[in-house]
This record gives structure tokens, sequence and C-alpha cells, in this order.
């Protein structure tokens, strides 16, 4: 159970009182407690649970005389009248009691409280059926999600980096996505009813990506191949003509020349020439 719901008192009950007696009657203290937690008990074995304890061991009878403490003293006894103002919710009843009960009994601390009640609404929850995994099963139905919320945790777990990445290239196998995807599903608490349906869609769109991604790689690969065919289509024309020397000359000239290789300065222009007779070898080698 839930140790904020049972056995454990809010700090608020440490004010036991420093001029208190040092000893504490526990059957007193008891038999105050029970005046507020064990309504009914004689009826009812899960009455301490269900008023001082925890509200998954459901809501105690509304109806009916009370019987506690048989044959204790009433000034042990939380009155009817101060009973109104104790708490419905279990563990705030119980920490009520307490800061009530400390009062009436001298000696006793929050310590006491804990020490001498506990474990009998331990008992009266065993009574009522309710075992120590009863707070697992709470945290479950309070983390229970949408199909939405879920898919989306889990597909962002799954295509971070650690996992199948974004383009999904470290699931391209099935053993490796199903190994993620069940470590993503442990990681998404209060999925498992959508597991199935969100694993279906994401092996959808796992093999969607994989494909996009080889239509898009060969797009890739032709848009170049066309690129360096049309290339070489322009430098198989200048080497026929000669265009892309004679251009080639031409830069030179204009720009490494003093006089621009123009009228009388031949020299200029043979050396600009030379400078660009690698087109010549170049178009030799292609076919």
């Amino acid at each position: 159970m839930k140790t904020h719901t049972l056995f454990l008192l809010p700090i608020l009950l440490i004010f036991s009182g420093a001029n208190a007696a040092p000893t504490c009657s526990r059957a007193n203290l008891t038999r105050c407690l029970d005046s507020v937690c064990a309504i009914n008990v004689s009826s009812n074995p899960s009455a301490r649970c269900q008023y001082c304890g925890t509200s998954g061991a459901g809501t105690p009878p509304k109806t009916g005389m009370r019987s506690v403490s048989v044959g204790a003293s009433a000034k042990y006894n939380i009155s009817d009248k101060e009973l109104k103002s104790a708490p419905s919710d279990p563990g705030q009843r119980y920490a009520w009691a307490a800061r009530q009960c400390i009062k009436k009994v001298s000696g006793c601390t929050a310590d006491d409280v804990s020490e001498t009640y506990d474990s009998l609404i331990e008992q009266s929850c065993r009574a009522a059926g309710v075992s120590a995994q009863l707070d697992q099963t709470l945290d479950k139905m309070a983390q229970s999600k949408s199909r939405t919320t879920c898919s989306t945790s889990i597909r962002a777990c799954l295509i971070s980096d650690k996992h199948c990445t974004a383009n999904f290239r470290n699931c391209e196998s099935d053993s490796d996505f199903d190994k993620f995807f069940s470590a993503c599903g442990v990681e998404t608490t209060g999925c498992d009813d959508y597991l199935s349906d969100i694993r279906s869609q994401l092996i959808s769109d796992r093999d969607n990506a994989i494909k996009n991604a080889d239509t898009i790689l060969a797009q890739i690969v032709d848009t170049y191949k066309s690129a360096r065919q049309k290339r070489l289509s322009q430098i198989k024309s200048g080497c026929t003509d000669n265009s892309t020397r004679d251009s080639c000359i031409e830069t030179v000239c204009q720009n490494n020349m003093k006089n621009g290789c123009g009228a009388g300065y031949e020299s200029e222009r043979s050396m600009a020439t030379q400078l660009c007779k690698f087109y010549e070898i170049a178009c030799s080698t292609i076919d």
C-alpha cells in the first residue's frame, strides 16, 4: 500500500508534547484510535483498513451501531461530535486520529501511534483481501494512458539515436526492431493494451521509411549519373571543335597576360597556348 496513505504519519504528528509524561498507555491509545478507525469492527473486520488504511479496501458502511473497545473508559474515545470533523480519506483520517489521541492519552507520541496501530491496520487490510501489491496496481492505473499518448511516447523512444534512429537504419531487421521496441515498451508504462497495434503501425512506418530511403538514394544516383553524362558530352563536343582549349587560351590571355595577347604580342598567345595544352592531352584520352 502507498506509504503516504498507510502506516506513515505526516510530519505534522511529530509534536507529541515536550511536557508529556514519560510513559504511554498503548492500551488506552489503541482504544482512542479504535474510536475513529474501528467503527463496527465486530461486524466488519475490514473497518480499520477502510477507515484509516486505504480506499482500495472499499468504502465502510455508513449505517449501524458503533462497537469499539468494549468496556473502555469513554474519556479515551473520540466523541460522535468530534468525529464529524474527521476526514473521509483514510490516510488523512489516520493522521487526524493520531493528533486527537496524542492529546487525550498522556505520554504518547507519533512513534507510539505507528508502533501500536500500524500492525492492526495491516491485519485489517489482510482481512479485506488487500495485499502489498495494491500500490503497484494503483500506480499502473494512475499511469494508464491513451493510445495516442502511448504511440507518441513509444515512437519518440524508438527513433532516438540509441535505438532505431529517425530513418530506421538500425532496425532494418525484424529482430533489431523487436529488441528496441520491447525496450521502449518497458520504458513507457501504462500502454500494455496498445502495444500490439502500435507495433504494427511502427513496422509499417519502418518499411515505408526504408523503401523511400532506397527510392531517394536511387534518384540521387541517377541525378549524378545524368550530370556526369551531360558534362562528358559537353567535354567531347569541346574537344571535337577545340572550343574548350580556345576558351582556356582566351581566359589566360585576359587574366594573366599583360597585353592580353593583342596584336604584336604573339609570344603571349604562344605562352597561353602552351598553358592550355593539357586540354589537348585530356581530349586525346576521351573515347
